[in-house]
């Protein structure tokens, strides 16, 4: 099994990118490999430009977006780590989606609107905010998220959505410990919806 974790967190010492590293060593404990899309260290340009939206004219792929379909060609897995910025992924997240998840990598143009391309692929989220875990989820705001985003991509794309991991009120709970036991429910995750049984 082969996992994309895709990364979007401006710090490389954030919880989320050290949440991220705990995917990766988990995912690799199981024997599979990973590649990780680092959006910020990779300084991706979220913009979706004029000539990649199809037309009559057809349209044209950037370079950074052909390179980007050729990393996730071959992934079982599309693991997004990310902050809740206004209860909503980072821009740079959503441009990611825009431009290389798009028309001729996740779906196809068919007789009825859209047809996936992903199908049989997964998708896993995992989410950190200030606000307390209550707080995001009794506001309607984690549902609001998981429908805009995991549900509606992975419905588009054909992905099957194993789970969302949301870590709340990161701010007064960031201690070394709880940092610690954040990663082992990564581990956890990892483990529990692709391990072997």
């Amino acid at each position: 099994m082969k996992h994309a974790v895709i990364v979007a967190h401006p710090r490389a010492r954030s919880f989320t990118q050290t949440m991220a590293k705990a995917y990766v060593e988990a995912a690799q404990a199981l024997g599979h490999a990973v590649v990780v899309r680092d959006l910020y260290a990779m300084d991706f340009d979220p913009r979706l430009k004029a000539e990649e939206l199809p037309g009559p004219d057809g349209y044209r792929m950037a370079p950074d977006v052909l390179a980007e379909r050729e990393a996730l060609k071959d992934v079982d897995v599309f693991a997004f780590f990310y902050p809740l910025w206004f209860n909503a992924p980072p821009a740079i997240l959503k441009g990611y989606a825009d431009r290389v998840l798009s028309m001729g990598f996740g779906y196809d143009p068919g007789p009825m609107g859209t047809e996936s391309r992903l199908d049989g692929k997964k998708l896993i989220s995992f989410t950190a905010s200030g606000a307390p875990e209550h707080w995001v989820r009794d506001t309607g705001a984690f549902t609001a998220l998981t429908t805009l985003f995991d549900r509606h991509l992975a419905g588009v794309l054909g992905l099957s959505v194993v789970d969302h991991v949301h870590f709340g009120e990161i701010i007064p709970n960031l201690t070394e410990e709880w940092v610690k036991r954040s990663a082992e429910e990564v581990g956890e995750a990892v483990r529990r919806n692709f391990g072997e049984g």
